[in-house]
């Protein structure tokens, strides 16, 4: 694998480490700033609400500067981002600071999806996403638990001053590492929106919403449902966390391996399995041996289905895949927040604390459902279902189809 795949893992962790330590640093925010508990919570819904609408927001903003230096650019928003926040002295400012660093995440993983994938041989595209998401699932193992650790002994402006840092470490290793790939010849803005028209590619971000939505249905509740259910004490969600994080690393891993020899047979199989572990998770809920080991599993079967999802856009949005990759990074986070407002409306109707884990299985069922369909429709319309090699048109290498 190439070096500047580790750039890219770079970057992706401190975005990942950003994104999930504000989590545990909530109280401490909200203590600094005199707000309640609830309103320290606009920081992590209006993260994910920039997610979601700057990813195609900076992708379009980028349609006439190269990728590497949209990249470059997308890690300076970051920094810049961190360092409002770390110094805000107000908490609206604050919030700003949490939007500007969020507007960069999804055009990041979108844009660096596909510069990852252009970096590699064509039956190592799969293998080469899942390395650059490797810095998002290794910052749930060891930049969150540390930037938590970090916030609550010394102060939480100081992780996001060591966030920023990140980010130019990232910023740097792009510039070093990355080769300066220019968009293709003839591709505009109206050849990437095409892509959206493709029944393909919008079965495949269903997927995304779908698939993921369940893995967050259960984690967004897993501290009270470890605590009042598996009768952890509340320190010990941090350490249930790591593990889901691991679960995240070894999931992203292996479904990137497997995905660049069977794409479809590699989803049907993560998205049963984690359907069937997340409904057997409202039984082993009640045990804390067995709810540990069904969390690091959930973490692996979830993030299982990321590097084949992601390549299936690429691959279905032809020779115009940016837009549709950063999109789908934005699908991500519409399922979890779905998936966070269902689990809330079963557990407000009295069904327990459990209860989220069956929505998640449901939702995680219906993905499963669309890539069946996805398929049966592939099969219909003729398409090949063998790797493309090196002998592709070029319009066609990085639109590997399966």
């Amino acid at each position: 694998m190439p070096l500047a795949l580790l750039a890219l893992a770079i970057g992706a962790f401190g975005i990942g480490t950003t994104e999930f330590v504000i989590m545990g640093l909530l109280p401490e925010v909200a203590g600094d700033y005199g707000v309640s508990i609830p309103t320290a919570g606009y920081l992590v819904t209006g993260y994910a609400l920039g997610v979601m609408f700057g990813a195609p927001l900076m992708t379009v903003l980028g349609t006439k500067v190269s990728r590497k230096r949209m990249l470059m650019l997308l890690m300076g928003l970051f920094i810049v981002g961190n360092l409002l926040s770390a110094l805000a002295p107000a908490f609206a400012v604050m919030l700003i600071g949490r939007i500007v660093a969020s507007l960069a995440h999804g055009a990041f993983f979108g844009i660096g999806s596909v510069v990852a994938a252009d970096l590699v041989a064509p039956d190592k595209k799969a293998g080469a996403i899942a390395m650059m998401f490797t810095g998002l699932t290794v910052a749930n193992v060891v930049g969150v638990p540390l930037g938590t650790l970090v916030g609550q002994s010394v102060g939480w402006r100081v992780t996001f001053g060591i966030v920023a840092a990140l980010g130019v470490v990232g910023l740097a290793g792009i510039a070093r590492l990355v080769p300066d790939m220019p968009k293709a010849e003839g591709v505009r803005l109206r050849h990437e929106l095409a892509a959206f028209k493709n029944v393909q590619v919008l079965l495949a971000m269903a997927m995304t919403v779908l698939g993921f939505g369940g893995v967050f249905a259960a984690i967004t509740y897993i501290a009270p449902m470890m605590t009042h259910t598996a009768g952890f004490a509340d320190g010990s969600v941090t350490w249930l966390l790591v593990l889901f994080g691991l679960g995240m690393v070894g999931g992203n891993l292996v479904g990137g391996k497997f995905a660049d020899r069977a794409l479809m047979p590699m989803l049907y199989v993560s998205l049963s399995a984690l359907s069937v572990v997340l409904a057997l998770f409202t039984l082993t809920a009640h045990d804390k041996l067995l709810s540990a080991v069904t969390i690091a599993l959930i973490g692996a079967l979830g993030f299982a289905t990321v590097p084949p999802l992601q390549k299936r856009v690429l691959d279905q949005a032809h020779g115009a895949p940016t837009l549709a990759s950063a999109v789908n990074i934005g699908a991500f986070n519409l399922g979890n927040a779905l998936s966070a407002w269902l689990g809330g409306l079963v557990i407000a109707a009295g069904f327990g604390y459990t209860a989220p884990n069956w929505v998640g299985a449901a939702l995680a069922a219906g993905a499963l459902v669309l890539a069946f369909i996805s398929a049966a429709l592939e099969r219909r319309a003729g398409a090949p279902s063998s790797v493309v090699t090196g002998s592709a048109p070029a319009e066609q290498r990085t639109a590997v189809h399966h």
